[in-house]
């Protein structure tokens, strides 16, 4: 059984795969050209296409506590049926951003994620006689980008069971033969995902089999620190109305922006819901107050944005 920290760590892994972020991205929205999983969503990057997130943004609104469950609600039939309309509603996509900044969904998303992949890639690993961190994160991995049923028997098939050619041996063999599956793939976003091979066997060739930490994982440190931060993307504060937003050097963050960036969003404003209050977001705002007679500032006072959380 692994140790909490080396979960962490084989999760982290992943997580970088999936979002570039030790934590994850809790609020990346993705849609990739020809991925046949369509809008993707979260930490782990689950998908519309495999009915997956229509259960991850289920089980969020069946909390009580779920700040935006009334404005995911009406769209949740259409998660139901994959409704490929949805990869293009970009009201939406802000929404799901706004999301991650609530902490409702940031624990859903972590037991949505576990109960979906990490436990039936653990249960798997434990059957097959797989226990080293690594190797778990291997599998862990193939449960989270698919293929696992058919490389791994590929693999037994050229190398024989786990029992017989060690733990080890396999692993390595089967991180090659899914490397090799990938780079030639017909589909070239898969093609591209090589990479998630070659850096798991730059672990296995310095022999971090324990995943003991720290770690240089595509140039990320993994350590007990990094473990330890907040999110990236998601914001706690400020709340809004308690500051006014304007184009700064560093650029204003935060949750008010977010809300604001968000309200504009549902009156009709094309802005992307990030959270950071820069040129864009200067530009979107005199727009809404052009068309609204407000003076064209760039700049959201208290009452405008206290009018815009209002909409969400």
């Amino acid at each position: 059984m692994l140790t909490t920290t080396q979960k962490k760590t084989a999760e982290a892994i992943i997580n970088l795969f999936e979002t570039s972020q030790v934590l994850g991205d809790y609020s990346k929205v993705t849609l990739i050209s020809g991925d046949t999983g369509h809008l993707t969503y979260g930490r782990s990057q689950t998908t519309l296409g495999s009915g997956n997130l229509h259960e991850l943004l289920q089980r969020y609104c069946a909390n009580p506590g779920a700040r935006f469950s009334a404005s995911l609600e009406p769209s949740l039939p259409k998660f139901s049926v994959r409704d490929l309309s949805l990869d293009n509603d970009l009201k939406l996509h802000n929404l799901l951003r706004a999301c991650a900044d609530d902490q409702v969904m940031r624990d859903t998303q972590d037991s949505f994620f576990d109960d979906f992949y990490w436990q039936p890639a653990a249960r798997t690993a434990t059957r097959l006689g797989i226990s080293t961190p690594l190797a778990v994160a291997v599998v862990y991995d193939s449960f989270v980008h698919g293929s696992w049923k058919a490389i791994s028997g590929r693999t037994t098939s050229q190398v024989g069971i786990v029992a017989d050619v060690g733990e080890r041996r396999w692993i390595a063999e089967y991180v090659a033969t899914r490397r090799a599956w990938l780079a030639t793939h017909s589909r070239s976003d898969l093609r591209a995902t090589a990479y998630r091979m070659d850096a798991f066997q730059r672990l296995i060739d310095q022999n971090y089999w324990g995943l003991d930490l720290p770690l240089v994982v595509r140039g990320k440190e993994i350590s007990t620190a990094t473990l330890s931060e907040t999110p990236p993307g998601c914001y706690d504060g400020p709340q809004p109305g308690t500051r006014a937003l304007s184009l700064h050097s560093p650029m204003q963050r935060g949750l008010d922006v977010r809300l604001a960036q968000l309200g504009l969003s549902l009156t009709g404003i094309d802005i992307k819901a990030d959270g950071i209050f820069g040129q864009t977001s200067v530009r979107r705002f005199k727009e809404y107050q052009s068309c609204h007679d407000l003076p064209v500032t760039g700049v959201a006072d208290m009452e405008l944005i206290a009018h815009l959380a209002s909409l969400v």
